[in-house]
């Protein structure tokens, strides 16, 4: 079985984003960028789906520019075969990246396509469960458990009154939530192997897909400032000012 896992370049978590002076997006200038934590997570489950025998190739895919590359290669070190980038210089809005999955899809054939359930620059949540409806696969989203028997695959997943498992029939879409791994440490040994992986880069067009946006940002801001808090004497003027000012109660 083939797994296809998609990665995204992004903002490191460590970093404090900024907004441009002109409040038409994020500062990534001269800014730290890494994999997608989310998506890191479903290159460790595709990993480990191969050590345990029941995967025979896990291949990483990006969409963006040529910087991706560098992803690529992350998600290799951790254990990936082989790589494909779609290059492009477009801004890539969800639906674009699901369509450029699909057509992908479609070529390699893959058993499973595990993805982070969402990027941590947009937290759009969208593009998995969009890739499920383009190419009709049974999906499962918010994934803390992945197990695969013979064509099925049990995906047991975070639900508001406790957790749910279902049964799907391969090929599926998994999306991953934080719970399901913990990404092990990329080795320096294994970063050197990476750069020995196969890299293949394909453009949107060769597959037969239009990445126009189709949505227009009109305006990022970042959010207020949180106001300083009060000490309050007794019990009694906290109520009165959870009713009287924040009317709260």
């Amino acid at each position: 079985m083939k797994v296809l896992v998609p990665v995204k370049r992004v903002v490191d978590y460590n970093v404090k984003v900024r907004v441009k002076s002109d409040g038409t997006g994020v500062d990534i200038a001269n800014v730290k960028m890494s994999m997608n934590p989310f998506d890191e997570i479903a290159v460790e489950e595709a990993v480990r789906l191969k050590e345990k025998g029941v995967v025979t190739e896990v291949i990483a895919v990006s969409c963006g520019d040529a910087k991706c590359q560098e992803t690529l290669r992350t998600a290799m070190a951790i254990g990936a075969d082989r790589g494909i980038l779609v290059e492009t210089t477009e801004e890539l809005q969800p639906l674009a990246v699901a369509k450029l999955l699909k057509a992908l899809v479609d070529k390699e054939q893959p058993g499973l396509v595990i993805l982070g359930k969402q990027a941590i620059d947009d937290d759009a949540n969208q593009t998995g469960q969009m890739l499920a409806a383009l190419t009709d696969l049974p999906q499962a989203t918010f994934a803390s458990k992945v197990e695969v028997a013979g064509d099925k695959v049990n995906v047991t997943r975070e639900v508001d009154g406790g957790l749910e498992t279902l049964s799907l029939s391969t090929p599926a879409v998994i999306t991953t939530d934080l719970r399901l791994n913990e990404p092990r440490y990329v080795t320096l040994p294994n970063i050197m192997k990476a750069k020995k992986k196969q890299l293949d880069t394909v453009k949107p067009e060769e597959l037969g897909v239009d990445v126009t946006p189709r949505l227009k940002t009109l305006k990022v801001v970042e959010p207020a400032k949180r106001g300083a808090g009060v000490k309050v004497p007794d019990v009694a003027a906290l109520v009165d000012k959870l009713k009287n000012e924040a009317k709260v109660i």
